[in-house]
């Protein structure tokens, strides 16, 4: 499913206006009317529609609708930010037709309402790019005011002050109830913590051709379950385990044995035909435990993984599909050098993880040179060490960064945190819709790269395999959550639940 930023719905906008000739107009309409549709069952028996108007596309929607409840019936006014005087094009010309319908409108005063009312925040668009002022500051605070008082509030494509590109309140921003956007998801809608501002949120259709949006190129997509659930093949009859991929997992360290419990916990549950820990002998016991389908190659020796390992790890990294190295692992100056001579000699797909990217800090140019199909799982503490950078900068625009890393890296990218995102360097960004708060546990991660590395071996291509396994990991934490709550989940939780995710798809 797309999801658009502010500047590429503009983009599509144009492109239904001047290569199709829909008029601004009829899409202005057509918009108004879904905005009317989606506040008639939130009013109360005696409830009166309130309409906050600013100027451009967004004000004139709000006329519209304002115009369509008055002609249901319904007792709907405006309050005007920007005077008719200052109002041009479509904007004006829908408030003229408010005002012939007989839709008071007050410039800049009159915005009380209470229960059983609804106010229909229609101030400012997808374009804002600065935090509201003045008079529209104001407005956004007499809303909250209203909406403490009881009335529900509907905002127009976007919570005024909410960016539509990254979730975030640029300033003073409407807290909606429900909020409708007009022809394509915005990303701001979806990345947290937009969804706290934007309520129940909707898509409008507003009859923009498919050939037009086909004109923009897609810069980012929600993923979708239909989506990961066609990248998934039934089992053949007649797979053997060895068939089913072979995953070689360097994972825990003293104090850290856990992590590499839990990495094989996702990959036995990701389908792996074989799992296999490489660990030191001390640390191989308690990784194990309850875990009788795991293999294990005792690494000589101890600290952490170093160069010296590499002869004891090459040949079952021969014999691998695929390698997650990473959880627990712990790493020193010697780590990374290691894991880039052995898959550059296994050539199989490789998922680095926790300790693997940390080994990377200050050097993460070498990623692109290891010479596999690669994919990275960090979570933003771990983006930003790698990249050298601040948690803020990362935070930013996590879309845009995690495709940037992608690109320069040639490497599949799993941004973990609340909507995770995927990227690829072979298409555009996804953004992962499943998963809760409670995952924010230990040892969550770690499930999720054994899983990425059970699919990369049983033959998913990396940027296919990391949609597949962050979906299938939040799902898998929602099912959890719904029978344990989301303050009793453990990361262990999640391994019945990715059974139930497979069972749920037939595979």
């Amino acid at each position: 499913m797309r999801l658009v930023g502010g500047a590429e719905m503009r983009a599509i906008d144009r492109e239904a206006i001047d290569a199709f000739g829909i008029p601004a107009l009829t899409l202005m309409e057509r918009a108004g009317r879904a905005l009317a549709e989606a506040v008639k069952p939130l009013l109360g028996p005696r409830g009166r529609a309130v309409a906050v108007c600013g100027a451009g596309n967004n004000g004139g929607d709000g006329y519209v609708a304002a115009r369509l409840l008055r002609a249901d019936g319904i007792e709907a006014r405006v309050v005007a930010l920007v005077p008719l005087a200052r109002l041009g094009g479509d904007a004006r010309s829908v408030r003229e037709a408010a005002e012939r319908a007989g839709v008071k409108v007050a410039d800049g005063d009159g915005l009380e309402a209470g229960r059983g009312d609804v106010v229909l925040d229609a101030l400012l668009g997808t374009g804002l790019d600065r935090a509201p002022e003045g008079a529209f500051a104001d407005a956004i605070a007499r809303i909250a005011t209203a909406r403490a008082a009881g009335a529900s509030v509907v905002a127009a494509d976007v919570p005024s002050g909410l960016s539509a590109d990254t979730g975030k309140p640029l300033g003073a921003c409407v807290r909606a109830d429900r909020t409708v956007t007009f022809g394509f998801l915005k990303r701001g809608l979806v990345l947290y913590p937009g969804p706290f501002w934007a309520g129940e949120v909707t898509v409008a259709d507003i009859g923009i051709p498919h050939e037009a949006a086909r004109r923009v190129p897609v810069a980012c997509e929600l993923v979708t379950e239909t989506e990961v659930r066609r990248l998934v093949p039934a089992r053949d009859p007649e797979m053997h385990k060895g068939e089913a991929g072979r995953v070689l997992l360097l994972a825990g360290s003293s104090g850290k044995t856990g992590a590499a419990h839990l990495a094989l916990l996702g990959a036995l549950r990701g389908g792996a035909g074989l799992v296999t820990l490489a660990a030191r002998p001390e640390t191989l016991p308690l990784a194990l435990a309850g875990r009788p389908e795991a293999m294990s190659l005792p690494l000589p020796g101890e600290g952490p993984l170093r160069r010296e390992d590499l002869p004891a790890l090459a040949d079952v990294a021969a014999r691998a599909t695929a390698i997650v190295a990473g959880p627990g692992m712990g790493f020193d100056g010697d780590t990374a050098e290691l894991l880039r001579l052995l898959v550059q000699k296994a050539k199989v797909p490789v998922v680095l993880d926790a300790d693997a990217l940390s080994a990377f800090a200050g050097a993460a140019g070498a990623l692109r040179t290891l010479g596999v199909p690669l994919v990275v799982t960090p979570h933003p503490k771990e983006m930003a060490r790698l990249c050298g950078t601040t948690l803020e900068v990362v935070q930013e625009d996590r879309i845009a960064f995690a495709a940037e890393r992608a690109q320069a890296w040639n490497a599949a990218v799993v941004l973990k945190g609340a909507r995770t995102v995927v990227a690829d360097p072979s298409g555009p960004p996804g953004v992962i819709p499943t998963g809760n708060a409670g995952m924010a546990t230990g040892g969550t991660g770690d499930v999720l790269a054994g899983l990425t590395g059970a699919l990369l071996a049983g033959g998913i291509a990396p940027g296919a395999a990391a949609r597949v396994a962050a979906w299938v990991h939040g799902r898998a934490g929602d099912l959890a959550a719904r029978r344990l709550g989301q303050r009793g989940l453990l990361a262990s939780d999640l391994g019945d639940a990715l059974g139930e995710v497979w069972a749920e798809w037939g595979r």
